[in-house]
């Protein structure tokens, strides 16, 4: 099977999905954004809701990958986790960007991918307990939950998109300060 057929339907998935939301869209317009035909698609996915299931895969591991390039940088202890929690706000911030049906999408993502979601916060803690692992010491497990909790409480207000950034760098800097010893650098 051709992964470039794959990722063409999922790219098509992607924007049906944000246009019409998960209960309008249907096969036949998945494939027809694709520019294939609808039996061609279920070679490659066996319904709606599978589709929906392995773009997130796809979301989830775009994001895994750019956290921990973020992790792997040379930049402070502050930049890093905001580079890193940054790549999860990013997600639902785009889907807000662009979908008026991001509700109904995050909701279905809940009952659809709920393991995936599950599977992809249990990663992105460990990438942030990994780039603290220096300043937090033992702590570092502990406080990257924190700091993912914060963030996924951050994508509950999305009205303006500036504000959780914002809100997610103060809460880091906070964050960090608190860990870090007067005359060391963050």
């Amino acid at each position: 099977m051709s992964t470039d057929r794959l990722d063409a339907i999922l790219t098509a998935a992607y924007e049906c999905f944000t246009r019409h939301g998960i209960r309008r869209t249907t096969m036949d317009d998945i494939a027809a954004a694709a520019g294939m035909s609808r039996p061609a698609v279920y070679q490659y996915v066996r319904n709606k809701d599978d589709a929906y299931r392995r773009l997130a895969e796809r979301l989830f591991a775009a994001s895994l990958t750019q956290a921990r390039a973020a992790a792997a940088s040379d930049d402070t202890v502050t930049q890093r986790l905001q580079a890193v929690l940054g790549a999860k706000l990013e997600l639902t911030l785009g889907l807000h960007r662009d979908s008026r049906h991001a509700a109904e999408l995050l909701d279905a993502s809940g009952k659809l991918t709920g393991d995936l979601s599950e599977a992809y916060t249990r990663e992105l803690t460990e990438v942030v307990a990994s780039a603290l692992a220096e300043a937090a010491g033992p702590r570092a497990h502990a406080v990257a939950e924190v700091l993912v909790a914060l963030t996924r409480g951050l994508e509950a207000d999305l009205t303006d998109p500036d504000l959780p950034r914002q809100r997610l760098r103060d809460g880091v800097a906070l964050v960090v300060a608190g860990l870090t010893r007067p005359g060391e650098p963050s």
